[in-house]
């Protein structure tokens, strides 16, 4: 189970790094952050809390992200990354209607909504790269067993 959880989070490590290269380098990328930050502050307006440091709401928007795709690629089928990683895009631009937040930052457009497909792809491949170096051991004992 720890490989799937190591393999699973490096997936989400990798997104969130592409990410951010591409950030500083491309206009018109999902922002992902403006998505959590709403989500955030939503969930603390509830209990009538406001976060006034936004160095540290931007990272605990990553962090909540890292965490949450870390979980969702380690306990999702590697032998399936394409289709795992374009689910998981869609769920992302999904989502956040459904929890009554704005999903135009991620799936406001149709270049947005390829990179998001993309990024969670690309997550889910690193994942599946990374679970297939930690079991290769394994996998080359049961085929000598064979």
């Amino acid at each position: 189970m720890w490989k799937r959880i190591i393999a699973g989070f490096g997936g989400a490590i990798a997104l969130s790094v592409l990410h951010e290269i591409l950030k500083k380098n491309m206009d018109e990328l999902p922002d992902f952050e403006e998505v959590g930050e709403e989500a955030i502050d939503k969930s603390l307006e509830k209990v009538n809390l406001k976060v006034l440091d936004t160095s540290k709401l931007y990272n605990a928007t990553v962090a909540g992200d890292v965490i949450t795709n870390g979980i969702y690629y380690a306990f999702t089928p590697f032998k399936m990354n394409t289709v795992i990683g374009a689910l998981g895009g869609l769920g992302a631009m999904a989502l956040p209607k459904k929890l009554g937040l704005d999903n135009t930052p991620i799936a406001g457009t149709d270049k947005k909504k390829m990179m998001t497909i993309g990024y969670y792809i690309f997550g889910a491949l690193v994942a599946g790269g990374i679970y297939k170096l930690l079991t290769i051991n394994e996998r080359r004992k049961f085929e000598d067993e064979e």
